[in-house]
């Protein structure tokens, strides 16, 4: 897995480490038990703070995609652990919570119920699609 950032984005870096990290679980590119980079590694290996990196994992480690094993560092969640079962049914419910914000967010800009069922189609076969 190879991580890039862009330092000129308004996206704030440690979100853009979240998001490639969990777009390689998602592509079976980080198998469950995977070690990640140490954090201090991974900050020097992208030429940023340490406790930019340290963020991004604790974010992950809290919604449910990474465990955290003292000396060995972050490894991949397995999501079928109970642990990571509770963690993934509240990742569920912030993803409906998401959902609906874009949905009245949509309706309120004048779109229709069909035109958001199309966009939400298409960005579902996108992240489906780089799987293969």
């Amino acid at each position: 897995m190879i991580i890039r950032i862009d330092k000129a984005s308004k996206e704030a870096l440690y979100i853009q480490i979240c998001q490639q990290i969990i777009a390689a679980i998602a592509r079976s590119e980080l198998a469950p038990g995977e070690a990640l980079p140490s954090v201090r590694t991974l900050a020097s290996d992208l030429g940023i703070n340490l406790h930019t990196v340290n963020k991004a994992y604790a974010v992950l480690r809290d919604e449910g995609y990474l465990m955290m094993r003292g000396r060995f560092g972050a490894v991949v969640a397995d999501p079928y652990e109970d642990a990571s079962l509770i963690k993934s049914q509240t990742a569920d419910l912030l993803m409906q919570q998401t959902l609906q914000k874009l949905a009245l967010a949509h309706r309120a800009r004048g779109g229709t119920t069909q035109e958001f069922l199309t966009a939400a189609k298409s960005a579902i076969e996108q992240a489906y699609r780089e799987e293969l």
